[in-house]
């Protein structure tokens, strides 16, 4: 198998380095997270180069690229630690493409593609611990659409957001729902998260939705698992970026008249973290490479990659810190901020324990040497 990135993925990946190092500085992010946690400037500039619309087919809009494209995207942005959630743009470009009809694809997918609208997926609950059946929002039907009622927690940018995705119950299954922000009945209490970055409690009271697709368990575990593949990637590139900074601190740190990088102990410590990065490399480009093969398999594949990604993310993230000692913890040390985006990035979309159950839950009878 060929593992190399063609010349146009190549020139993808440069420029979203050259704009996270020269227009995304890490004065830039301090400011961003004390203003709230979301810059729609930043948003645009993401828009301007192209990535709100890169799962949007060409005919809306949009780039119409792949998961090798995304993961190449997302990469870059978590070298950067960017706080605002591309994964959501990717998610709603892809939902609304492949489960919207032709009414619902010409109003939303070139705003999302420009830029000009904010599209989240709003579908965690209270006392989900993160099972997807798990919807106790509820959809009526109305004489002319739906209304949505419910509560819906950790909403990325969600009182910044201009539409949420929303699954809900709708004559006993689950559906999927497009609900505006400005809509009567939608009320939402923002607030920052543990990276810095931005969430919201969306509480719905007969809220004017608009369906996206009956089916709404499919297209929820599609859109989760391209939320999963984008995690992984971004993953990644946060850990590569935490690896180079610690890797340069060993180097330049001097202890006992010597760099502390040419002790032997220290240098076993950042060959584990290598190790770590680079099981955590092929485990997403693994989940990307599956996120268009067929549902259960696509499904496993998430949770595998999951698994492996939280592993690394801890290790990682928990070295950088100790590998810098006390410095490490402050606010005021960019490595500091890498730990605590792994550490977000662990619990984001399921948390390690919890796809460890869906790996074992889905192991065939045939597994095993006794099979």
């Amino acid at each position: 198998m060929d593992f190399d990135f063609s010349d146009d993925q190549e020139q993808l990946r440069d420029a979203v380095r050259k704009w996270v190092d020269k227009g995304y500085s890490f004065d830039r992010r301090r400011a961003t997270e004390k203003a709230g946690g979301f810059d729609r400037a930043a948003w645009g500039e993401l828009a301007e180069l192209g990535l709100c619309g890169l799962y949007v087919p060409e005919d809306d809009g949009g780039l119409g690229m792949g998961p090798v494209e995304g993961m190449v995207v997302m990469e870059e942005l978590g070298r950067g630690i960017v706080l605002e959630p591309l994964t959501q743009a990717l998610i709603a470009g892809a939902v609304i493409a492949n489960y919207g009809d032709a009414a619902t694809k010409a109003t939303w997918l070139p705003r999302i593609s420009s830029g000009d609208a904010v599209v989240v997926l709003a579908y965690q609950e209270q006392g989900a611990r993160y099972a997807l059946g798990h919807c106790k929002a509820v959809a009526v039907a109305t004489g002319s659409g739906y209304q949505i009622t419910g509560h819906k927690s950790v909403v990325p940018v969600g009182d910044q957001a201009d539409a949420f995705l929303v699954p809900a119950q709708l004559g006993g299954k689950t559906a999927l729902f497009l609900v505006e922000r400005s809509a009567s009945g939608v009320a939402c209490k923002g607030y920052g998260t543990q990276d810095g970055s931005r969430a919201a409690e969306v509480q719905l009271t007969d809220a004017v939705a608009t369906l996206v697709s009956m089916d709404g368990q499919t297209a929820l575990e599609h859109a989760v698992d391209i939320g999963i593949a984008s995690t992984c990637a971004e993953a990644v590139g946060v850990m590569d970026k935490a690896m180079a900074i610690t890797a340069e601190y060993l180097m330049t740190r001097k202890q006992f008249g010597a760099v502390i990088g040419s002790f032997q102990a220290l240098r076993h410590r950042a060959a584990d973290m290598k190790m770590q990065l680079e099981l955590a490399r092929s485990m997403s480009y693994y989940a990307n490479l599956k996120l268009n093969a067929a549902t259960a398999e696509r499904r496993t594949a998430m949770a595998r990659a999951k698994v492996q990604l939280g592993a690394s993310m801890r290790f990682v993230g928990q070295q950088a810190v100790q590998l810098h000692g006390g410095i490490g913890v402050t606010n005021e040390y960019i490595v500091s901020h890498y730990f605590k985006k792994l550490t977000q990035l662990e619990m984001t979309f399921g948390d390690s324990l919890h796809h460890l159950g869906e790996v074992s839950a889905r192991m065939e009878d045939k597994a095993g040497v006794f099979a």
